[in-house]
């Protein structure tokens, strides 16, 4: 059986729903925070259990009987991030999963200037020290992230935020079909992965540039201080707490952490990886007309 963590999460929904094109319902289970977010997947006969990584006694029945299972990271800020997955990932090995998989990310680093990634990091070093088959998954930063400030600039014209640098934006479709490879394909992705990244590094001038582009109107890039835009995201009602992780994005992003581009992921998937564009687009079609 194949066991899916966060199943009722923006990744892991799809890589169960693209999973289960490959494989029975009867050999897939998930685990959630809440079984009823889960109702449509046991309507197909998906095994659903509960399980927290705050709580590992939980995931011992969440992962019973897997042979796989892919631990989705935590969504937890701070130091209880790493202790999270590490607790999820012993829980499947103590389970007896034979394989254990991780969606990391690519710029996965104990020094890096993002906190989220020295989370993955010591995640990563926990998961290779075990002594099972593992993979994890240095997915690309996920284009995603880039909806909050394409909506204020369809508001405003400007695109203004810190100083940054470019990033190679992957769309979340993309990294669950390689995650599916992955765990249907057993040897394809095995290790640490490369990079799992779409082929072009964009900054936010070039988002900028490309918003322009699809809209038509003029989207200016301003490139604000950090103490300035700190100040100003608390004003706007965002805990400084989470303003100054996501500062820390900035900072990381103009030091290149997230320029690495590498073509495992088209590899694998056999076709083109979804460009910044396609996504640009998206935001603009379900936008408000303006």
């Amino acid at each position: 059986m194949i066991v899916v963590t966060g199943a009722s999460g923006r990744l892991g929904s799809r890589i169960v729903d693209r999973l289960l094109e490959r494989v029975p319902p009867e050999e897939v289970g998930v685990s959630v925070r809440d079984a009823a977010s889960a109702d449509a997947l046991a309507a197909r006969g998906v095994r659903v259990r509960e399980g927290d990584f705050t709580d590992p006694s939980t995931l011992e029945r969440a992962f019973q009987a897997a042979d796989q299972v892919l631990v989705v990271s935590a969504a937890i800020r701070g130091d209880g991030a790493a202790e999270a997955n590490i607790a999820a990932i012993d829980a499947a090995r103590a389970a007896g999963a034979t394989r254990i998989l991780y969606t990391s990310h690519q710029a996965s680093s104990p020094t890096s200037l993002f906190a989220p990634q020295l989370t993955h990091a010591a995640t990563e070093a926990h998961l290779a020290g075990l002594g099972v088959p593992f993979t994890a998954l240095r997915n690309g930063f996920y284009v995603s992230t880039l909806a909050t400030y394409l909506d204020e600039a369809l508001d405003t014209g400007l695109l203004a935020l810190p100083e940054d640098g470019p990033v190679s934006w992957t769309a979340h479709d993309d990294l669950a079909d390689a995650a599916v490879v992955a765990l249907a394909e057993p040897g394809v992705l095995d290790g640490v992965t490369a990079p799992l990244t779409a082929p072009e590094a964009l900054d936010l001038a070039a988002v900028a540039d490309t918003l322009g582009d699809v809209t038509g109107r003029r989207i200016d890039r301003v490139v604000v201080d950090d103490g300035q835009w700190v100040a100003s995201a608390v004003e706007r009602g965002m805990p400084a707490a989470a303003a100054e992780f996501t500062l820390g994005m900035f900072r990381a992003a103009r030091r290149g952490e997230f320029a690495v581009t590498d073509p495992t992921l088209e590899r694998i998937l056999g076709r083109p990886a979804t460009p910044v564009r396609s996504y640009v687009e998206s935001v603009v079609a379900r936008a408000p007309a303006r």
